[in-house]
Order: structure tokens, then C-alpha cells, then sequence
């Protein structure tokens, strides 16, 4: 078994874990507790009251978090019209092109956060399914990801707009910030996200929609909290 760290040990020490916190109290708590060598993420997770395997119970959707979750996504662009791809360029597209993306992709580079495109290249991209959709790249129009505001969609990722969607055992994880954020920009960013979650709940799904949340850092304690989106 491995051993646990002295900054682990100290971490678990100041959690109970029977404990379901108030938002702020928990935010004070993980600021608090002995920080490693780097700015953690700030993660929130869901539990659902949904049945994962049917489809029409599917938890999915977008949003744009108010304060971001403090990584910049180097976002790419396909597109074949050389005035969607200056506006890209000039929303803060990192990689803009098409033809020679699809290959360099193909030939497995994966330099990048974010992809978006125009319906009408999708054909195209839509052969890239196999490597960028393990990856959670794939675009989507339910993503917002396909669409024709290009420089819209660029500006929104890199303002900090997320997706979710539930995992196979009903679960959805994010990051909702850095521990180096405010206490207020990350309540904030909490708050937003709960609510997005809640205005996803399938009509299919029945009694407590969110049955668990906790928040925690990258490599310390998960806290339950107590939160108005525990409700159905």
C-alpha cells in the first residue's frame, strides 16, 4: 500500500467525512489545508438520481462558467473560408485551417483543448471521430461546438465555457476553477454550475435529481455540500 504524504495526512484531518458542508465553508476549508508545489483545480461532482443507461435520461449541456476555470484552451478551427478564419483567428483561435489539421491530426497531433467548426465541413471532421471523441473533442452542435458563429464559439471557450455530461455511472466532474481564486469567484462559479446541471434533469428522470455534490482540489479531500440544486 502506498504510503500517504505528510500534506495528505494533514489534508484528511481537517475533512469529515460525514460532514455535508455549507458551499462557503467548504471553499474556506480547501483553501486552507496544506497546498502542494503547484495551483490545484478546484473540482465539483455530481451525483445523479438517473438511470445512465437509457437515453433519454442523458445529462448533457454547456455553459459558460463567470470566472472561467483559470486554464487557457488552446482552441482549434476548421474551416475552409478564409473570412470565418481570420474572425477565428481574431476571436483567439490558436490553430485555424482545415485539409492540413485533418492530416496532422491523423498522424496523431493533439496540441489543443477545444474544436470547433461550421456544419458544413462536418462530413469531413466527422472522420475524426475515432480519435478526437475518446478525447472529448468531438464537435457537437448540442455542444455548441458546430455552429456558424465561429468567432462567437471561440470567444466562449476561451472566456471559460465547459461541457458536461453524465458518466456511466451517473456522475458528472469539473474543474470550476483554481484554488488561487477568490473564495467568491469560486462560490460563484459553483452556484453556476449547479444551476446548469439542475435545468439539464431529463423529464424521464425520477424522484432526487441531484442526489450528491462535493467539491475538492486535484489531489486532496472531497467535501459534500449542501446546495439548493440537491432538490429535484
Amino acid at each position: 500500500m502506498k504510503r500517504q504524504s505528510k500534506r495528505i495526512k494533514e489534508c484528511y484531518k481537517s475533512v469529515d467525512k460525514n460532514k455535508v458542508y455549507e458551499i462557503k465553508e467548504a471553499i474556506e476549508i480547501l483553501k486552507k489545508i496544506p497546498q502542494p508545489k503547484f495551483d490545484q483545480s478546484v473540482e465539483l461532482s455530481f451525483k445523479l438520481g438517473i438511470e445512465a443507461k437509457k437515453t433519454e435520461q442523458l445529462v448533457r449541456g454547456n455553459t459558460v462558467l463567470p470566472h472561467g476555470t483559470g486554464k487557457e484552451k488552446r482552441v482549434l478551427v476548421f474551416c475552409e473560408d478564409k473570412k470565418i478564419a481570420q474572425e477565428a483567428k481574431n476571436a483567439g483561435a490558436e490553430f485555424v485551417g482545415f485539409k492540413e489539421l485533418i492530416g496532422k491530426i491523423e498522424k496523431g497531433w493533439l496540441e489543443f483543448d477545444a474544436v470547433i467548426c461550421p456544419p458544413n465541413v462536418m462530413r469531413q471532421v466527422s472522420k475524426l471521430g475515432k480519435i478526437l471523441g475518446p478525447r472529448g473533442l468531438m464537435p457537437s452542435p448540442k455542444a455548441g461546438t458546430v455552429t456558424n458563429e465561429i468567432a462567437e464559439a471561440v470567444k466562449d471557450v476561451r472566456k471559460g465555457k465547459i461541457e458536461f455530461k453524465n458518466d456511466k455511472d451517473a456522475g458528472i466532474h469539473l474543474a470550476v476553477g483554481k484554488v488561487s481564486f477568490s473564495p467568491e469567484k469560486i462560490e460563484k462559479n459553483i452556484l453556476h454550475l449547479i444551476k446548469a446541471v439542475k435545468e439539464k434533469k431529463p423529464s424521464a428522470a425520477k424522484g432526487q435529481y441531484i442526489q450528491e455534490a462535493a467539491i475538492s482540489t486535484t489531489m486532496g479531500p472531497g467535501m459534500k455540500i449542501i446546495c439548493d440544486a440537491r432538490s429535484s
